[in-house]
């Protein structure tokens, strides 16, 4: 790699990677250092041990978080979904992983499969700034869009106000039937949300870097072992090719 490449991502000697603490998927846990803990923090350490330089962690509450501190000096790298949304302000990798989206309807619902979502009459309930939720918010185009600032704030109301669906990633929902009662998940999905790296737009020796360095990552079968490591297999998948 060029100087040039070190000196946008890691101008201080250190990498410091910005870390959405929301997706369980990615952040499974804690380091004894107090570290965050998953695929999204390895990815970052593994691209810091190619640098050659030491990492930091800067966590965030959600993925909207991080992209808000885009150009404030707070990170290096952002590790969150590429939505069209967020490439306003940031430059993205291809997706390292991808995880499914679908809905969750109320037991007695006529709805079957995702595709009947959108339609006249239907009301959809999401967390607005999650990837999925930006995704619902350029692509519905029939039903009722309602957003929320937490994900929290969005099951409550689904369940309280009988809203038709709620939209979420597969592996929590998943979880989420057995504290939910009466509901149950659509079969298919509306998306994958692409989980990727991105950088500021001005690091322009650090992005082509940035891309090959996913693709390494996927196709030396890394990113695979990551996941297997952190016990998301099945719930959180290698995204193809960039």
């Amino acid at each position: 790699m060029s100087e040039q490449v070190v000196k946008e991502l890691a101008p201080n000697g250190v990498l410091r990677v910005g870390v959405n603490m929301g997706n369980f998927l990615l952040v499974t846990g804690e380091k004894p250092s107090g570290d965050p803990d998953g695929v999204s923090p390895d990815m970052g350490a593994e691209l810091a041990r190619r640098l050659g330089v030491d990492v930091a962690y800067v966590p965030y509450e959600s993925p909207g978080l991080v992209v808000a501190a885009a150009g404030k000096d707070e990170w290096d790298i952002g590790n969150v979904g590429a939505e069209p949304a967020r490439m306003e302000k940031m430059a993205f990798t291809a997706a390292y992983a991808e995880i499914e989206a679908t809905y969750m309807v109320h037991e007695d619902s006529p709805l079957k499969h995702a595709d009947e979502v959108d339609r006249e009459g239907n009301t959809i309930i999401v967390r607005g700034e999650a990837a999925y939720g930006l995704w619902l918010a350029a692509n519905i185009k029939n039903a009722t869009l309602i957003t929320t600032d937490k994900g929290e704030e969005a099951k409550d109301r689904f369940m309280a106000e009988k809203i038709d669906a709620l939209a979420g990633l597969k592996p929590g929902q998943l979880d989420d039937l057995s504290k939910m009662p009466g509901t149950r998940i659509l079969d298919g999905k509306f998306a994958e949300v692409q989980q990727a790296i991105g950088t500021l737009k001005t690091n322009t020796a650090a992005i082509p870097y940035l891309r090959d360095f996913v693709e390494d990552c996927k196709a030396s079968g890394l990113v695979a072992s990551m996941i297997e490591k952190h016990g998301v297999t099945g719930r959180l998948s290698v995204a193809g090719p960039g």
